[in-house]
């Protein structure tokens, strides 16, 4: 089995090479003395662990050079684990560090042992990165087609999809515009005992009433001025297949009644013909209009409500669906980075963030559109939070679920800090993650204590 890869930054032979003796039998081992050597090894080897000197040339009595090689290295490699070894010792340092993403802090000389342990740690952190997102990976990919989500709300969306997409009983999907409707009917036809037959939808919204009805039902020959042949219509065309009724709210009520005889009787007759002809198709409908309350107001008809909502379904605004914003954003920018012959881009923190907090009010169909134009226009390898030109975010004063769990969390932390007098070790202890972990919170929240979080204990 290979070994797993190290990279040791530091400007001192000695170090390196004692470095190197200490972990060559648990680690392929990589050595560089400068920030660009260790940028060139961390692109052409990859390794999962890099322990990095602060004090690197031309800045080797500073600290400037190893924190901008630890930003570029995160850069290139989000997932690789950096252990800052330094001997610049000063406690801001070490916040800093590590609140730039390093995983830990040691300062010189330091024990082999210690390090060994923090190294396997990180390693097995690493794996399990690793392990998280090739997990997803095959769970977007196996799951559910063009699907992608990994919230509780889209979980039941797919728990529903596998229980009902092998009856025959219609489907009434409800959701905003942008939601993945259409997606959802395709997933359930693929799945169906129909797959191997058409799929064919029409937008019922989007076509104008008077020529709606030839485009349900087909027309013979003479029908009307303009009908020079005899056309079969979308019920039709759908015969042993799946019929997806796209925005059924908008569907006048003559065209009701004719759609709720079909669903009926399961017998069409084409616009000016005689002859009835017998479909067998399941019809999955869809809409974004609020039926009941159109029920209520005498615009749909409620014999029809019933018989194609035998289930309904509803599918989530991107809003609700907490943690599927990122996971969407870097599936769209895959996607699109492929599409323009780019190399894979990345998303900044600020970029990611504006991302959560905005409304999405045209849900996943407008976040993929916004995605789409970031690639074309993005100058450098991230997208920022320029680049996705999000306007109208949050209201002015209003609180975020991202901010008021941020607001919760911060209000913890500085509490257990308090109790603990700013003991670093006894702190994280009692909150439950691990010291490094600590100083991040800290960073993130904004957390200041200058005078005691500088002289607390490790």
């Amino acid at each position: 089995m290979d070994k797993p890869g190290l990279l040791i930054v530091d400007d001192d032979e000695s170090i390196l090479l004692s470095m190197k003796w200490a972990f060559a039998k648990e680690y392929e081992v990589f050595l560089a003395g400068k920030r660009t050597d260790a940028l060139d090894v961390l692109r052409r080897e990859r390794p999962p662990l890099v322990t990095l000197d602060l004090g690197l040339p031309p800045d080797d009595r500073g600290v400037e050079e190893g924190f901008l090689a630890l930003g570029e290295m995160l850069e290139e490699d989000p997932s690789v684990k950096v252990i800052i070894i330094s001997g610049q010792s000063e406690r801001q340092n070490a916040l800093r560090a590590v609140s730039q993403g390093a995983y830990d802090f040691f300062c010189k000389p330091v024990q082999v042992e210690e390090v060994s342990v923090i190294l396997r740690r990180a390693l097995r952190l690493h794996q399990l990165e690793k392990e998280h997102v090739e997990l997803h990976a095959a769970k977007v990919r196996d799951c559910l087609d063009d699907l992608i989500g990994t919230s509780p709300q889209m979980e039941r969306v797919f728990e529903t999809i596998e229980k009902v997409a092998g009856t025959e009983a219609p489907i009434l999907i409800c959701g905003e515009s942008g939601t993945g409707k259409e997606l959802v009917a395709k997933a359930l036809h693929a799945r169906s005992l129909r797959r191997a037959g058409p799929f064919v939808a029409i937008n019922c919204a989007a076509i104008p009433e008077n020529l709606l009805e030839s485009e349900l039902f087909g027309h013979e020959k003479g029908a009307f001025t303009g009908a020079h042949a005899q056309r079969k219509g979308r019920i039709e065309l759908a015969h042993k297949g799946t019929l997806f009724l796209d925005e059924i709210g908008d569907l006048s009520l003559s065209l009701q009644v004719k759609l709720l005889r079909f669903l009926q009787e399961h017998q069409i007759e084409r616009v000016g013909g005689r002859k009835e002809i017998t479909i067998d198709t399941r019809v999955i409908a869809a809409t974004n209009v609020d039926l009941d309350k159109a029920i209520g107001e005498g615009r749909f008809r409620e014999d029809l409500y019933y018989r194609l909502g035998v289930v309904k379904m509803r599918i989530p605004p991107l809003r609700e669906r907490e943690g599927d914003v990122e996971l969407l954003a870097i599936s769209f920018l895959q996607k699109y980075s492929a599409e323009q012959k780019k190399r894979a881009l990345g998303i900044t923190q600020k970029g990611l963030c504006a991302l959560k907090d905005y409304n999405w009010p045209g849900n996943v169909r407008e976040l993929e559109n916004r995605m789409r134009r970031a690639v074309i226009m993005v100058q450098g390898r991230k997208v920022s939070e320029e680049d996705l030109e999000l306007e109208g975010g949050p209201k002015a004063g209003a609180m975020t679920l991202r901010q008021a769990r941020e607001k919760t969390e911060r209000e913890i932390v500085l509490r257990v800090l308090k109790q603990n007098n700013f003991n670093m070790a006894k702190s994280a202890s009692e909150l439950g993650v691990s010291r490094p972990n600590l100083y991040e919170l800290i960073d993130k929240l904004g957390i200041r204590k200058e005078t005691k979080i500088g002289r607390s204990t490790p």
